[in-house]
């Protein structure tokens, strides 16, 4: 099974002369030739899924304890601005569990990005980060390598080709393949062994091969000119919106700082005009807010579902829903929940990172079965050699044979 190629035995898995034999050998060809690559990019996105958890493993700034009740977003912007009152905040979103922190992503007076740790329910500033985090370092290494956006994240994305190439290649050649879900490993010969082991793990992992080779062509696609473009700015019409402000005490200038009653009346204005929205993420700018998160389309990115506020946060400038999301659209904002797993949340996670393994060993003994492979056709090779040796000696008569033929 894919990405590496698979042990011959047993019959049913062995290709036949002619038409299987050119599969198997198509197998086994991408899967040697790309499988230190596939299993590292495989093994760094595995990882990935849960890079956030491992953020919150390493730093006690992203550690908080659970209270009954949660402080407003307003709340906890006012004490970001309080702790730093140098540094710009541009954006805060919401904890990813019970026990985690808010965070607040930053610009410090000399430019350099920071992240911001609030505790949700205090409100209170637990610590600043470094942007280049775990979850940064995972991201970049398995998105584009570290190498410049434009060159690794094709390259990267390509392989997604080799992955349906091995995926439609290990069909044809592992004949029967619905019967092997159950058919445990024979561990009487170590070719056998680890060529069962191969078989079975790529049988269970053929909906996650192909859910991961679909998401990696249409990145691959986006790479290359192909992506949706950017969606619609729901700030872009503040200026209409702002000739119609109410001359009131909440309107102020268009660049006037963001303040924490600001953020507490657009959120409270989001809840009324969209009670199905459940809040993940504030952007904040001289611009505007605007509140992204979760509403009524299922599989989307948290920007997908937005509305937009004046910096006064009581004129709404504009709405973005994932329902109305052209096709093109919406699958673009399906590719990031389905590739990494996390629309179902630690459940999802821990699924997509099991199968991530799986496909990751996928590479890692393909190449293996490929070398026993070649150690037996060697030992084979050399056992007819010497055969073939011992045949064409002359043997010497014995002294009698000499005397008596």
């Amino acid at each position: 099974m894919p990405p590496g190629p698979p042990s011959p035995a047993p019959a049913a898995a062995t290709p036949e002369k002619g038409g299987r034999r050119v599969w198997f050998d198509l197998h086994s060809w991408v899967g040697l030739k790309l499988c230190v690559l596939m299993a590292f990019v495989c093994f760094t996105g595995t990882l990935a899924v849960f890079s956030h958890e491992i953020d919150w493993a390493l730093h006690d700034e992203m550690r908080v304890s659970p209270a009954p009740e949660r402080a407003s977003w307003g709340a906890m912007v006012g004490a970001v601005q309080q702790a730093y009152p140098a540094w710009t905040i541009n954006g805060l979103s919401a904890p990813k569990g019970p026990r985690s922190a808010a965070m607040a992503s930053m610009e410090t007076d000399e430019g350099r990005l920071r992240f911001v740790w609030v505790d949700p329910y205090r409100a209170a500033v637990t610590g600043d980060t470094h942007w280049f985090n775990a979850q940064r370092f995972l991201r970049n290494t398995h998105r584009h390598l570290m190498m410049p956006v434009k060159f690794g994240v094709p390259i990267v994305s390509a392989l997604a080709i080799a992955l349906l190439v091995t995926l439609v290649t290990s069909l044809v050649i592992y004949r029967h393949w619905w019967r092997g879900f159950f058919s445990m490993p024979r561990p009487e010969r170590q070719r056998r062994f680890w060529g069962d082991v191969h078989r079975l793990a790529g049988v269970w992992s053929l909906w996650f091969i192909a859910l991961i080779a679909a998401t990696g062509v249409w990145y691959l696609v986006e790479s290359l000119g192909g992506g949706a473009g950017g969606q619609a700015d729901v700030l872009a019409e503040r200026a209409d919106n702002a000739a119609i402000a109410p001359t009131s005490a909440i309107t102020s200038a268009i660049t006037s700082a963001i303040t924490p009653a600001a953020v507490d009346r657009a959120i409270a204005q989001a809840r009324s005009q969209w009670p199905g929205l459940e809040v993940r993420r504030l952007a904040l700018s001289d611009r505007g807010i605007v509140i992204e998160g979760q509403a009524e389309a299922w599989l989307v990115r948290d920007r997908a579902n937005a509305l937009g506020f004046d910096t006064t946060g009581g004129i709404v400038t504009g709405r973005r829903a994932g329902t109305d999301l052209d096709v093109h659209h919406r699958i673009s904002e399906m590719a990031d929940p389905l590739h990494f797993g996390t629309f179902g949340g630690l459940a999802t996670q821990l699924i997509w990172f099991v199968f991530g393994l799986l496909l990751t060993a996928l590479s890692v003994t393909g190449a293996y079965l490929y070398g026993l492979r070649v150690a037996d056709a060697m030992r084979a090779a050399a056992r007819k050699a010497a055969k073939r040796a011992g045949k064409g000696t002359v043997a010497l008569p014995t002294e009698n044979e000499a005397v008596h033929p």
